[in-house]
């Protein structure tokens, strides 16, 4: 079953793929041509061919096949030579047409039942002698003075001849051309000979004409002149006496409406003076008090204004002191504190080293407190010693009378520095005020003490 089922999908997919690419698309510049069995036409017979423009079709394979035909326009190049006209003179008439394979329905049939498989030179020449053969018939049936000075009339004749047999093979007439026209027997140039004598004629005529005209009209207008001259002459004393007087009476009037206007300008005038007056005061008026109240609110202002700034510049300063003394004060205090507690750590850390060194003493003396006591003083009696010296050292004795007898067996000045030295306290004394003793070791009382006396 499922042997069946994927048979019957690769079937499926094979056919799709046939039909795709069997499917033809025909592009604008081109017709499909689809030939073999394409079915019968619209009359009912049966078609050769079946010509597309422009979209696509099916092409059946075995059964049908395809091929494209060129749009491209064709430029054939017609230089027909003792062309016989309808007054038997040859002429001569170079031409050039723009022909293309036709896309109206039936031409476009025509063309795939006669033109395919051939190339454009084939089609080239197949249309060149189409063309001489019917710009030759057209020639015969027209005169010379037709064909060159009717253009028109010669170019529709022969695009009517020429378009009707290309349709027949399926082409069809873009453009004609007729470039020159020319005979063998000179009729042609003659005719433009004789039309340019004609034509220099009529001109020259035409100038005498011309001419004529203007000398006569010249002289009437020189009359028609003296006349209106004459007239206007006369005319014009009768209006210039006419007009001193309308002069004259115009002056009076101006005079006296001169002289109502001046003594209403002159009363308009002091009337405007006495407003303008009256009009100016009160602007200065009114000037001055908008002045006054102007420097007194600019005086108010700048107090008020100064005041304002003064009393703003002593907070902000008052502030920033303050401001500035809870910071410093804030500082010593952190000071103060960090201080203390270095001093406080300094200490604790001191007196713990000390514990330490106390008990590694007591330990070293098989745990006797005495015994650790009397290494610690034995480790300071030098120091001891040291601080009993310096309190007599620096005792400053400017002059010393001692009366000595000579007397005995030491002499005078050697008891008193042996005196002074025994004014100190003996270490055991020392000691023993402290509830402490000296080792026997240790004994300053049984030391001797020599002094030099230098005199």
């Amino acid at each position: 079953m499922i042997e069946i089922v994927m048979g019957i999908a690769i079937t499926v997919v094979i056919t799709f793929i046939g039909i795709m690419l069997r499917y033809r698309r025909c592009p604008a510049d081109q017709i499909l041509v689809v030939y073999g069995r394409v079915g019968l036409s619209s009359d009912g017979e049966t078609r050769s061919a079946k010509c597309i423009h422009g979209g696509g079709v099916f092409v059946w394979p075995i059964i049908q096949h395809y091929e494209y035909m060129e749009l491209t326009p064709m430029s054939i190049e017609v230089n027909l030579t003792n062309a016989l006209s309808k007054q038997n003179i040859r002429v001569d008439v170079p031409s050039r047409f723009t022909v293309g394979i036709s896309t109206e329905m039936g031409v476009m049939q025509n063309a795939a039942e006669r033109l395919l498989g051939l190339s454009h030179q084939d089609i080239n020449e197949l249309a060149k002698d189409i063309l001489f053969g019917q710009l030759r018939l057209v020639i015969a049936t027209m005169d010379i003075e037709e064909i060159n000075s009717d253009r028109d009339k010669f170019l529709d004749n022969v695009s009517k001849n020429v378009e009707q047999e290309l349709s027949k093979i399926g082409l069809k007439l873009i453009n004609v051309n007729v470039t020159d026209i020319k005979d063998e027997s000179g009729y042609i140039e003659a005719l433009g000979k004789e039309a340019a004598a004609k034509a220099i004629n009529d001109a020259k005529k035409s100038v005498a004409e011309k001419n004529r005209d203007g000398a006569i009209g010249e002289a009437n207008a020189l009359r028609d002149e003296r006349v209106s001259v004459a007239s206007a002459d006369a005319d014009a004393v009768t209006g210039e006496n006419l007009s001193k007087v309308l002069v004259s009476q115009s002056d009076a009037e101006r005079r006296q409406r001169e002289a109502e206007a001046l003594k209403l300008a002159i009363a308009s005038e002091k009337v405007q003076q006495a407003k303008a007056l009256r009009e100016a005061y009160t602007a200065e008026r009114d000037a001055e008090i908008g002045r006054a109240e102007k420097e007194k609110a600019t005086k108010e202002a700048d107090v008020i204004v100064n005041a304002e700034i003064e009393k703003q510049k002593a907070i902000i300063a008052a502030q920033a002191e303050a401001e500035k003394i809870r910071e410093r004060a804030q500082g010593e205090a952190d000071a103060i504190f960090l201080k203390m507690e270095a001093e406080a750590k300094g200490t604790l850390e001191k007196l713990m080293k000390q514990a330490e060194g106390y008990a590694q003493i007591v330990k070293a003396a098989n745990n006797d407190a005495d015994k650790a006591s009397q290494l610690m003083i034995t480790d300071k009696l030098e120091l001891l010693v040291q601080a009993q010296v310096e309190a007599i050292k620096n005792i400053k004795i400017d002059k010393v009378t001692v009366w000595d007898s000579m007397s005995g067996d030491k002499p005078a000045t050697a008891n008193f520095l042996s005196g002074m030295m025994k004014s100190l306290p003996p270490l055991n004394d020392v000691f023993a005020s402290a509830g402490l003793k000296l080792p026997d070791l240790v004994d300053v009382n049984k030391q001797e003490v020599e002094i030099k006396v230098e005199e």
